[in-house]
């Protein structure tokens, strides 16, 4: 796979041979949404699978990139592309975390972490768009003016956002489902 926006477009990256990743396509459409220039922005990328989402973040300027995956073979594989790109060098943080994504959003509250985007795209087989949905936003780890970016399969529907959230796209592309909500009340 490559990256396909910013400094780092054309650079390909490695992709663990048992995911499902998130096309080309898709991850265009989110930042034609949410737009390419993300300097200074604070990314976390739940369900990362290989990163391929954190690493356009970076490329598009992101100041900071919290991967969570708990499959140890994706960690490996999402270290090895952040060591191929050396994010580091250009003065980006990016952060692994081998963990549950609950649990990592329960910890990232607890230690006062804050985020302007949220990314999750889980196993679609698993259902869990709403539970992830749910448990971001009983938990604050997220900015007055933030973005949840939610991919999941066709045969799921994400809940209300309990009015703190709008959505501005719900799109299908291919088998699932891309949904972004934009934080519609300042804390």
């Amino acid at each position: 796979m490559k990256i396909i926006l910013g400094d780092w477009s054309g650079r390909n990256f490695f992709m663990p041979a048992h995911i499902r990743p998130t096309q080309n396509i898709l991850r265009k459409a989110v930042f034609d949404i949410i737009g390419h220039d993300l300097e200074g922005i604070r990314l976390l990328d739940l369900f990362a699978g290989s990163g391929a989402v954190g690493m356009e973040a970076l490329s598009c300027g992101a100041a900071e990139v919290c991967f969570v995956e708990r499959d140890p073979v994706c960690v490996k594989v999402i270290r090895e592309n952040l060591a191929l790109l050396k994010p580091a060098e250009r003065g980006l943080k990016a952060e692994v975390l081998e963990q549950d994504a609950f649990a990592a959003i329960k910890a990232l509250a607890r230690e006062q972490r804050m985020f302007d985007i949220v990314f999750f795209d889980p196993p679609f087989d698993q259902k869990l768009g709403r539970k992830a949905l749910k448990t971001l936003l009983t938990h604050d780890i997220l900015t007055p003016y933030s973005y949840i970016v939610a991919q999941y399969g066709l045969d799921e529907a994400l809940e209300d956002a309990g009015g703190l959230f709008k959505v501005i796209k719900n799109k299908k592309y291919g088998t699932s489902n891309l949904t972004v909500l934009e934080r519609c009340e300042a804390k």
